[in-house]
């Protein structure tokens, strides 16, 4: 017995120290795999996983859906009445990054089936609303069981920061981010401070760093059971504090996105999305921008509007005058806005976690450079996937998993007992997301990841659910599908492949099988890696891919092909001027081309020059891209919408309805106004017009009209409903014209102009429209050598290039030298001879310069990819400029 008991506890104590000599090392990159469970989910925000493996998730525009594996189906449980709609005090109509925010589950859900619902209701009171509504995790919400528990009043004239992340904690306290809800765009990259006369939505001291308003912050309430809410001991303000609100647990927020809670220590993660500069000015106005990862032991000030990074400080800038006043003081900040309704003082500003610009950290090197969005994940912990299939290895105990929107990686914090940090990994390096927006853990111990896609407000085709499974043993192959073409008109040849599918067992054998349906029926199984097929009926077709290998492990993606209606071809040519610069007050020349296959073009005049969307807006430097989305998006609708008053004008409608009178029916107007930020009801429109019907205002019958195309149906319906809107005040330019690149007054002249043409068909054979779209970027004619599209021979060190010495070179691809007659560097004084070629480092020789004279250009060189070989001693390149005169 006793042999028997030494024996076993030596077994014993082998696996623990095997399992904890395992923790030490950390697992292959192929022993993940990854798993598509959903695809083109359109503008998704945040989601939540149930014990079953059902994923309920939020998309922006009001739709709360179910993904179910069981039955791999997608099914709404509510469609929620948002606003997603920005309407400025001038009267122009932007896209908002309002609307369905967010969705958590009780933590006992499964007790009293509560979920927690946090978005933008449509309506004229602008605010954001916290409810909870009762679900029985498989049907449709039960709307009658709503309680209200929360309102954060917001303003809706500009853009932008909303927040909407939710956590409970052990103790069931409900964490809610928030916000400012402030524009940006207007403080040139640094911090948005204007306090003049109703520039509130300009000026972030009225929420971030308003101890009396909710925006800005993250909030931390206990819900109780009758739908009301009390506040838990120790949030940032004692309950009954003068000219603050208890809610408050964190302040001096600008975006805070994506919370967590480290279930071991109670400790609350966050991202926080940073300003747009990425420029240091420390004369005169404060820090580049920089996105943050931040960690919260108690509550505080974290610094917005004020500080970025590690208190980094902001000058009080006039934007009236244009001068600089103090910088604000860490330890002693204060809120002297007069739309600031809270306390002047407040508290000592806390540093952020991990912190990172636009340019390449020294101290976090692996965040890399480029565009920024910082997003919160999980803190992985063993025991909370007791019984898990598939948890995590033990070498990830107690880490921290983050990533970012723009830049696609996931990279992995570690953290030590008393919570400070101590390094950083990159998890799954060869691995790239796309737009991830929500990131946690699920019951089963896998990574599930939303990605949003990579375009703004857009249905993106990549959006998608996955989940990302270890696997210890036998690995399911890593399978990617593909196809040449997504839409087109009948008869449609398309080729599906399978190309870059894996398996990273040795000697597993694959075989593919491709199942095909048509508007959801069966249509065809074919068991090849890489077929063709051709669609002869119009229809909707989901390819499904799946891959097993020899163990029978299996894994699957799909693609999507819309067959019946071929998408436009849109281009917008550069006819005179440099199609790679703009040079400040230049005129450049341009036309539009748009050919569609059943629409016709613009060169017949079978597509109308209004339907037509040609936008320019001039991009500060590093600033992000929503709000140019938002204004190319009611762009679009507004040409799209143009088309709607032709279509009315050829047909019977204007017999019973006028713009602004009524007639036998309603005015257009009237329509507009009281369908106004109703999400569902350009469905209900699109299909009344089709059939007809009484009711909706008075006796008088609406005739059918079965005989309009699906895309002229939505042509007249976006029209009617734009009614409720003003107009915009700036005119859309012309589809052939010249456009002068003018900076906007105030802006500095290191941004980019963004010229844009867009056109939506009308669709045809009974499916829906299709776009085109080609953007132009024209970008300051100093590039940072640090922009480089390749190099060889070189380090980088902030926006240094550091050029070894000989044959090292910088390549820019797809570079227009169009009008350019001479090329110059920013170095760190040495000289040296310095090559221009074409292609390659070994490619047609344009012309050679020196470091300090420069580089001649010749005329007639017109777009390529350049080349700029050094032979030279070593150098520093800060810049190369191209510039149109000598």
């Amino acid at each position: 017995m006793r042999k028997r008991f030494l024996l076993s506890g030596l077994l014993i104590a082998a696996t623990f120290l095997t399992a904890s000599a395992q923790s030490t090392v950390k697992p292959e990159d192929n022993r993940f795999t990854k798993v598509v469970l959903a695809q083109r989910i359109e503008e998704p925000m945040q989601f939540q996983i149930l014990k079953d493996g059902k994923v309920i998730y939020a998309e922006r525009k009001g739709k709360l859906k179910l993904y179910d594996p069981a039955t791999q189906k997608i099914s709404i449980i509510h469609e929620f009445a948002v606003s997603t709609k920005y309407v400025s005090q001038t009267g122009e109509v932007s896209e908002a990054e309002d609307g369905l925010q967010g969705v958590i589950l009780d933590p006992d859900f499964y007790k009293n089936h509560w979920i927690y619902i946090y978005y933008s209701p449509a309506g004229n009171d602008p605010k954001n609303s916290l409810d909870r509504y009762t679900w029985d995790g498989k049907g449709p919400l039960d709307e009658s069981s709503r309680k209200h528990l929360l309102d954060v009043v917001v303003q809706r004239y500009e853009c932008c920061h909303v927040g909407g992340g939710m956590v409970f904690d052990k103790n069931k306290n409900l964490y809610l981010s928030t916000g400012d809800n402030t524009f940006s765009r207007a403080s040139d990259g640094f911090s948005p401070l204007d306090e003049r006369p109703n520039m509130s939505p300009e000026d972030s001291q009225k929420g971030a760093s308003n101890t009396n308003d909710l925006r800005g912050k993250i909030l931390r309430i206990h819900p109780e059971a009758d739908g009301t809410y009390s506040i838990p001991a120790g949030n940032l303000f004692p309950k009954g504090t003068p000219k603050t609100r208890p809610e408050i647990y964190t302040m001096g927020n600008r975006n805070p996105w994506r919370l967590t809670i480290d279930s071991k220590t109670g400790w609350l993660y966050w991202g926080e999305v940073g300003p747009d500069g990425s420029t240091d000015d420390f004369q005169n106005r404060g820090p580049q921008s920089y996105d943050e990862f931040n960690q919260a032991k108690k509550p505080g000030f974290y610094g917005w509007p004020y500080f970025v990074a590690d208190n980094l400080a902001y000058n009080h800038y006039n934007f009236e005058t244009k001068k600089s006043g103090e910088w604000f003081d860490a330890a002693h900040p204060k809120n002297t806005s007069p739309n600031n309704t809270g306390l002047t003082d407040l508290p000592p500003a806390t540093p952020a976690f991990i912190y990172y610009s636009k340019q390449k950290s020294t101290k976090f090197p692996l965040l890399e450079s480029g565009g920024d969005s910082a997003v919160g994940g999980p803190i992985f912990h063993a025991d909370d996937f007791t019984g898990a299939p598939r948890p995590f290895p033990s070498y990830y105990e107690g880490k921290w998993f983050i990533t970012d929107w723009v830049r696609g990686w996931i990279n992995v914090v570690s953290i030590d007992k008393d919570g400070n940090y101590v390094g950083m990994e990159r998890f799954l390096p060869d691995f790239k997301l796309r737009g991830p927006i929500d990131m946690k853990f699920g019951p089963s111990g896998d990574l599930y990841v939303l990605e949003y896609g990579n375009g703004y407000f857009k249905d993106n085709p990549e959006a998608e659910l996955i989940r990302i499974e270890y696997n210890g043993g036998n690995r399911k192959p890593q399978v990617q599908a593909a196809v040449d073409k997504t839409a087109g008109g009948v008869p449609l040849k398309v080729s599906l492949s399978s190309a870059g599918t894996t398996d990273a067992d040795v000697g597993d054998k694959l075989t593919y099988s491709w199942k095909i349906t048509r508007n959801g029926a069966p249509f065809k199984t074919i068991a090849q890696a890489n077929p063709s097929v051709t669609f002869i009926a119009p229809g909707t077709y989901k390819a499904l891919l799946t891959v097993t290998d020899s163990k029978g492990a299996k894994n699957s993606k799909s693609v999507e092909v819309k067959a019946g209606n071929e998408p436009p071809v849109v281009k917008f040519n550069i006819t005179a001027g440099n199609s790679s610069f703009f040079f400040p007050g230049k005129t450049l020349s341009y036309n539009v081309s748009v050919v569609d296959k059943e629409d016709g073009s613009l060169a017949n005049k079978r597509i109308a020059p209004a339907k037509v969307a040609v936008t320019a807006d001039y991009l500060s430097e590093g600033y992000n891209m929503t709000a140019i989305a938002s204004k190319q998006g009611a762009a679009d609708a507004n040409a799209d919408a143009s088309g709607g008053w032709a279509i009315i004008a050829k047909n019977d409608c204007r017999s019973c309805h006028s713009v602004t009178e009524k007639v036998l029916g309603p005015s257009f107007t009237q329509v507009a106004l009281k369908y106004k930020d109703d999400a569902g009801a350009p469905d209900r429109l699109a299909k009344k017009i089709v059939t007809g019907g009484s009711g909706n205002w008075g006796d008088a019958m609406m005739p059918a009209h079965p005989g309009l195309s699906d895309g002229d149906v939505k042509s007249i319906v976006k029209y009617v409903l734009n009614l409720a809107y003003a107009p915009p005040k700036a005119k859309p330019l012309p589809v052939s014209g010249t456009y002068t690149t003018t900076v906007p007054e105030g802006k500095n002249q290191d941004g980019s102009f963004i010229l844009r043409a867009a056109y939506t068909d009308r669709g045809a054979k009974g499916m829906p429209a299709q776009s085109g779209e080609q953007i132009v970027v024209l970008n300051a004619s100093t590039l940072p050598a640090s922009k480089a599209s390749a190099s060889s021979g070189v380090k980088f060190v902030e926006n240094n290039a550091n050029i070894k010495g000989q044959g090292a070179w910088l390549s820019f691809n797809r570079t227009d030298l169009t009008g350019i007659k001479h090329i110059t560097f920013v170095t760190g004084g040495s000289s040296g001879a310095v090559e221009l070629r074409a292609g390659s480092a070994q490619g047609k020789l344009i012309a050679t310069g020196t470091y300090e004279g420069g580089i001649s250009i010749p005329a007639g060189q017109g777009i390529n990819d350049l080349y700029f070989v050094f032979n030279g001693p070593p150098v520093a390149v800060r810049s190369i400029k191209f510039n149109d005169d000598n």
